[in-house]
């Protein structure tokens, strides 16, 4: 037995080169590049559902490159493909409560207009539920109970605003249950799958709650959520009687916090709540319908389990693999649950745990091909911005340099109503890769931190917003970790906006910027936004501006129109049936940089909405995107077959 106090020839060497390297100033040796198709490809096998009748395993894989649903027997090695998309790719599934059934989602072209199919497993029919022209489905509700049920919203009538149906699985049939008069945002059934709840817009950028004792009686008001409340607030579930409602509440505090509501007298019991941060995630039982966990978003995912028949298996589940887990499914028995693992250095993986034998086994990676190369950490960071508010974020640095005086992407989360967490980001494991910094900021304005820091941001868009970014940017720089003359900035749809702001609004502090799917016009993009999107157009008008009434402030927050102070190169990507960033909003921006003879580079995509679905497009823009940075920060670069041509 090796004596703990020794030390062999082999450690030492190790230790006595780490002492040089470290003295010396040098890096560690240069990684494998990582394959933009491992990047930013389909994964292998991803997002696991277990069938109710706990037999068989649903997944997402492709087939001929295409993201398709696949169905095994649990125990034996009989995959199959049971769908059979040939475009964009399915990602949105789930078993019908019969066992028999797959349910899926699919738009066209990335047009957001989502039909539901159903998969029949014995017949491999596949029916088109909802076969209409320029509507939205919705999932309203399901249940373990009411296996040949689902209820549905659809904006078929009216194109603002959803309905809610009831759809028999079995005939196909469907019956209207709640009509929207106009001002509905969402509905919440009860336990006996009837609509009771639902969220009222205000003129004021709010929502009133309103309820009703069966779906025959009136709605009468509960209460008002104040637009300060709106993003920190809303409703979870019904408690099985009927009688009491789960809600995310921030009224009178700053956080949102888990309460539970009694309907007949307003009283509210709190269930769990964090002085910083909002419940980001609650457990249900599906049985009982109480809640069993609640989550917190902090630097990482916490957990607080309330159901002590559940705590053991926390602590098992904890046991099975590194990173934060979720638990994405359970059968009806409730005997298995599928669990999976994110972190931020590895591939998402994912197991089946045995409740009983409290063992969980493991199902597969999404990425595998992820475990060949050395992958980044991902840290959390924190600073005070010039006006003393405190920001967090992450940081990914280049596994093999030094942390010091690097060239830095500042990569930006859209929304902006969101926010970056900690986990396997292929974006930032490919920058730092290359050889960047990756630096990610949630600025004011991002959720989970209460609603005094997303209320920060109202009005904020291309100002204290933007501000953040900057102060993270010189936060990077005073720590001695970026390069003050290379630091370039990229982001997606809000991201996206906050890149061309960052062009035109702080010329001096960028070298470039990556815009994907970014609002130019303020203006244009409210006045554009979807129809469905009508019970939130009040919001918009709190948060960002009113066109109607506030124009030209909103033209003094729209890069558009400060074009002539660009002093950097910019790439932007678009698709072209994009329903929330309408074409016209990269096109503009395009139009305005040619006329004043600057550098640009765009790519439209015919066949892409909000983002790039399709691997090919992904794989097509990420590559310019990775030449366009090397080219600015001088960062590594892998080449295409074009380029070795």
């Amino acid at each position: 037995m090796k004596d703990s106090k020794s030390i062999s020839v082999f450690d030492l060497l190790v230790l006595l080169g780490a002492i040089v390297m470290y003295i010396s100033g040098c890096s560690s040796p240069e990684p494998e590049l990582i394959p933009r198709e491992v990047l930013f490809g389909n994964p292998v096998k991803t997002r696991p559902q277990i069938s109710p009748d706990g037999k068989m395993l649903a997944y997402l894989a492709p087939v001929e490159n295409v993201l398709n649903v696949w169905v095994k027997t649990i125990g034996k090695e009989d995959d199959r493909a049971v769908t059979k998309d040939k475009d964009r790719g399915i990602r949105r599934y789930f078993w019908a409560e019969d066992s028999k059934h797959i349910m899926y989602l699919q738009d066209v072209g990335g047009n957001e207009n989502w039909r539901l199919y159903a998969v029949d497993l014995e017949t491999s029919q596949i029916k088109d539920l909802t076969p209409y022209e320029d509507v939205q489905v919705q999932i309203v509700a399901r249940d373990k109970h009411f296996p040949d049920e689902l209820l549905i919203g659809m904006n078929k009538e009216d194109p603002k605003v959803h309905d809610v149906y009831h759809l028999d699985l079995v005939t196909g049939t469907l019956k209207l249950v709640a009509k929207n008069p106009g001002n509905i945002a969402s509905w919440l059934a009860d336990a006996g799958m009837k609509v009771r709840c639902a969220m009222v817009a205000t003129a004021e950028g709010g929502f009133d709650l309103i309820v009703r004792k069966t779906e025959q009686e009136d709605w009468e008001k509960l209460f008002t959520w104040a637009p300060e409340d709106s993003l920190t607030s809303g409703p979870v579930s019904f408690t099985k009687d009927g009688n009491s409602l789960h809600l995310i509440d921030s009224r009178n505090v700053n956080t949102g916090r888990l309460v539970k509501m009694e309907i007949e007298t307003g009283n509210i019991q709190v269930i769990a709540e964090d002085p910083q941060y909002d419940v980001s995630s609650v457990l249900i039982h599906p049985d009982s319908y109480e809640v069993q966990a609640v989550a917190f978003t902090k630097a990482r995912t916490e957990w607080i389990v309330l159901d002590d028949s559940i705590k053991d298996d926390f602590k098992a589940i904890a046991k099975l693999d590194h990173g934060d887990f979720f638990v994405s499914d359970r059968d009806n028995a409730d005997e298995t649950w599928l669990v999976s693992f994110t972190k931020d250095n590895g591939p998402v993986s994912y197991y089946a745990y045995d409740r009983k034998k409290k063992k969980g086994t493991f199902l597969f990676e999404h990425m595998p091909e992820l475990g060949k190369y050395k992958l980044a950490r991902m840290e959390p960071i924190s600073f005070t911005t010039r006006d003393n508010l405190t920001i967090h974020g992450y940081t990914t640095f280049p596994v093999w340099k030094q942390r010091k005086n690097l060239p830095t992407v500042l990569s930006v989360h859209g929304g902006p109503w969101h926010r970056d967490s900690w986990g396997y980001d292929s974006t930032a494991q490919w920058f730092a890769n290359r050889g960047y910094l990756c630096l990610q900021v949630n600025f004011r304005g991002s959720t989970g931190y209460g609603k005094a820091f997303v209320n920060a941001g109202d009005k904020q868009w291309a100002a204290k917003m933007h501000n953040d970014l900057v102060d993270g940017v010189n936060w990077a720089v005073d720590e001695g970790y970026a390069d003050p003359e290379k630091v370039a900035i990229f982001g997606g749809s809000y991201g996206g906006y906050a890149a061309l702001v960052g062009a035109t609004f702080t010329p001096d502090l960028f070298c470039c910027a990556v815009d994907i799917v970014g609002p130019s016009n303020l203006v244009t993009l409210i006045k554009s936004i979807p129809p469905y999107w009508s019970t939130y157009l009040a919001t918009f008008y709190k948060r960002v501006g009113n066109p109607d009434t506030e124009e030209e402030f909103l033209k003094s927050r729209s890069p558009l129109f400060k074009v002539d102070r660009i002093k950097i190169p910019i790439l932007i990507g678009q698709g072209a049936n994009d329903p929330r960033v309408k074409q016209a909003e990269s096109e503009q921006i395009v139009e305005a940089m040619k006329k004043k003879d600057l550098a640009y580079e765009y790519m439209l995509f015919e066949d892409e909405g909000h983002g790039f679905a399709k691997p090919e497009n992904r794989l097509e823009f990420f590559a310019a995107a990775e030449k366009f940075l090397a080219k600015h920060l001088g960062g590594r670069y892998e080449e295409a077959v074009e380029d070795s041509k």
